[in-house]
């Protein structure tokens, strides 16, 4: 059971939640894992989008006035709830999570819409991720910038891996190798490096990343696939997935895609096993 946080270097965009989203969807098909991605954004959650598609508001005129809201507390807010409750148990986070594929894949969504009674529900996550590391076999951590730095190193710190994100621009490479020397974890067989919306055919590919960096390791990345980003925005996700692991040749054009994929799936594994083994 082990924890896997991915992590923004700079404040720019790198493809962060997408990354995720691909590896995760990956990973449970793949893989005979029971993983839950948790995601901690408190704006509107793209991974909502990846998985389910967006229900129509009605128009409610019933006893609560034309357009109340009757929807239950966010899965996030509930079990906020319940460790302030003290009854959090690891098999009551399932209750609280969207699933994906019954048994196997989950996802509790963040607080898109601050609690009313005022309750800072980035200060639970870390109890939050010790009790799903209890009960799955993978627990993936979107970690989001909204939350504060202090909450922020404690997930990290309780993380097996930490997987850096960057992008292919100069300025977010340096500015990962500034946080790494100033960050013993980042600088720790505890992090991998992943380039989101990857291009292999920019100058900073990862060959060369890898290069400059110093790491021995080539650096992991997720190619932007035009249809996996169209099914983003289209809950199509897991259909794009079992489609592609059905039908695809090695001289589609969408096999590089899915072989970095599979190529950062596997080093997170290997990564993890050789850190259990270590300990």
């Amino acid at each position: 059971m082990s924890i896997v946080t991915f992590y923004n270097s700079n404040i720019e965009q790198t493809g962060k939640t997408m990354s995720i989203a691909a590896i995760s969807t990956y990973m449970a098909i793949e893989h005979n894992y029971r993983i839950l991605v948790i995601s901690t954004t408190n704006r509107e959650d793209p991974l909502k989008e990846c998985f389910w598609e967006k229900k129509k508001k009605k128009r409610n005129l019933g006893i609560f006035g034309p357009n109340a809201s009757l929807e239950v507390e966010n899965g996030v807010e509930g079990l906020a709830r319940m460790i302030r409750s003290n009854k959090i148990s690891p098999d009551t986070i399932t209750n609280y999570t969207k699933v994906v594929f019954k048994d196997r894949f989950e996802i509790l969504l963040g607080c898109e819409v601050p609690p009313s009674d005022g309750t800072v529900v980035e200060k639970f996550y870390p109890n939050i991720i010790k009790a799903a590391n209890q009960y799955y076999d993978l627990v993936f951590v979107d970690l989001d910038e909204n939350v504060d730095e202090e909450t922020r190193k404690t997930i990290i710190h309780d993380s097996d891996i930490v997987v850096i994100n960057i992008s292919q621009r100069l300025r977010s490479i340096n500015k990962f190798m500034e946080l790494k020397s100033e960050n013993q974890i980042l600088a720790s067989q505890k992090s991998l490096i992943l380039i989101g919306r990857y291009d292999k055919y920019s100058k900073y590919n990862s060959k060369n990343i890898s290069r400059y960096l110093g790491e021995k390791n080539q650096v992991l990345t997720i190619p932007y696939n035009t249809l996996f980003f169209e099914a983003t925005e289209e809950a199509g996700v897991p259909d794009l997935f079992l489609k592609f692991r059905r039908n695809l040749d090695p001289e589609d054009r969408n096999a590089f895609f899915i072989e970095e994929i599979k190529r950062a799936s596997e080093n997170i594994i290997y990564r993890l096993q050789d850190l259990q083994m270590k300990i």
